[in-house]
């Protein structure tokens, strides 16, 4: 973990993806992976569970990065393996997420109509139901409608659903395999859901494809499905809708999903035009919005200072029994 971080450009990793795209009929089960040695470390500022609480990232030089922009797509091309930020450990209720609007873009807790998020305990599934957490360097375009879908874009990083056994920790970079993709239609936006597995989970050897996971870890869709499709209803809202009538698809529909969206990156963090979003970064190569290492440190001293995290009320436990009953 000592090794020099090697951060790709957005041209390196775009000719990665198209690579990865030609070869997609041709993935086979493979073995041992070896990963890259990468490093990074994740930097909290603020009080946990206020409004002021942020994770920065640093890379192995000690240098501040953006998860969004700096983080590579890809962790292993030749095996296709990729990274995943982690924003919400499993059982953890807390809505963190990248925070696409701030320099830096580090991770912060959501806020609805004032309040600090956080998802409600669907009987029987307690918080989130895996690691949830998005893909680097990707983004859902909301000027782009995805023909098979009729919906455009989000406007985040895709997310990750990770299966694998352990849970990681809030601001880890895991190297995970890709399973397959759902898709919500959420508030009339594309919102692709990555079904992926820890690269070095011991049942990730078993696990090359979607339909692997019914055969390995049975009901596991079926319940992410229900998670996605009720979570919101506690709040008032209507259940979520789906794409493909709920299907989850499968790895090679699902790479070229995350090919797409790594183009719409890399249009993004290019551009010369204004954007809400900040394209603020320390290592893609030609992007006008890169800054020097400087610069980018004391973005993250200007942060809240580190504090005592807040305590969380009781109601956050409570169960909301809302999928109806078999």
């Amino acid at each position: 973990m000592g090794s020099r971080v090697i951060i790709h450009s957005t041209r390196t990793c775009f000719s990665e993806c198209r690579r990865l795209s030609a070869t997609v009929n041709h993935l086979r089960h493979f073995g041992k992976v070896k990963i890259n040695d990468m490093a990074y470390t994740a930097i909290e500022r603020g009080s946990l569970n206020t409004g002021n609480y942020r994770v920065f990232f640093k890379n192995s030089d000690g240098i501040p990065i953006s998860p969004f922009h700096d983080i590579p797509l890809l962790a292993d091309a030749q095996n296709n393996i990729f990274n995943m930020v982690v924003e919400i450990p499993r059982w953890t209720n807390a809505k963190m997420e990248i925070n696409k609007e701030e320099k830096l873009n580090p991770l912060k807790q959501d806020v609805k109509n004032g309040n600090l998020r956080y998802v409600k305990n669907v009987f029987p599934h307690h918080g989130y139901i895996w690691n949830y957490g998005a893909l680097p360097q990707t983004y859902e375009d909301p000027a782009h409608v995805t023909p098979d879908t009729g919906a455009k874009g989000d406007s985040d990083p895709i997310d990750v659903c990770e299966i694998g056994h352990k849970i990681h920790s809030r601001g880890s970079v895991v190297p995970v395999k890709v399973l397959g993709v759902m898709c919500l239609i959420d508030e009339g936006e594309t919102d692709w859901k990555v079904l992926a597995i820890d690269a070095t989970d011991p049942l990730a050897l078993k696990l090359n494809d979607v339909s692997d996971i019914e055969t390995h870890c049975p009901g596991l869709i079926r319940a992410t499905y229900e998670w996605f499709r009720y979570y919101k209803v506690p709040d008032g809202k209507p259940e979520n809708q789906f794409a493909f009538n709920g299907e989850a698809k499968n790895r090679d529909y699902a790479l070229q999903v995350i090919q797409e969206t790594h183009e719409q990156w890399s249009g993004l963090v290019s551009g010369d035009g204004t954007s809400p979003l900040s394209r603020v970064n320390t290592a893609v190569t030609n992007s006008p919005h890169k800054i020097e290492k400087d610069e980018a440190q004391q973005i993250l001293e200007t942060s809240a200072a580190p504090g005592p995290a807040a305590e969380i009320s009781q109601k956050e436990n409570m169960w909301y029994y809302v999928i109806p009953g078999k």
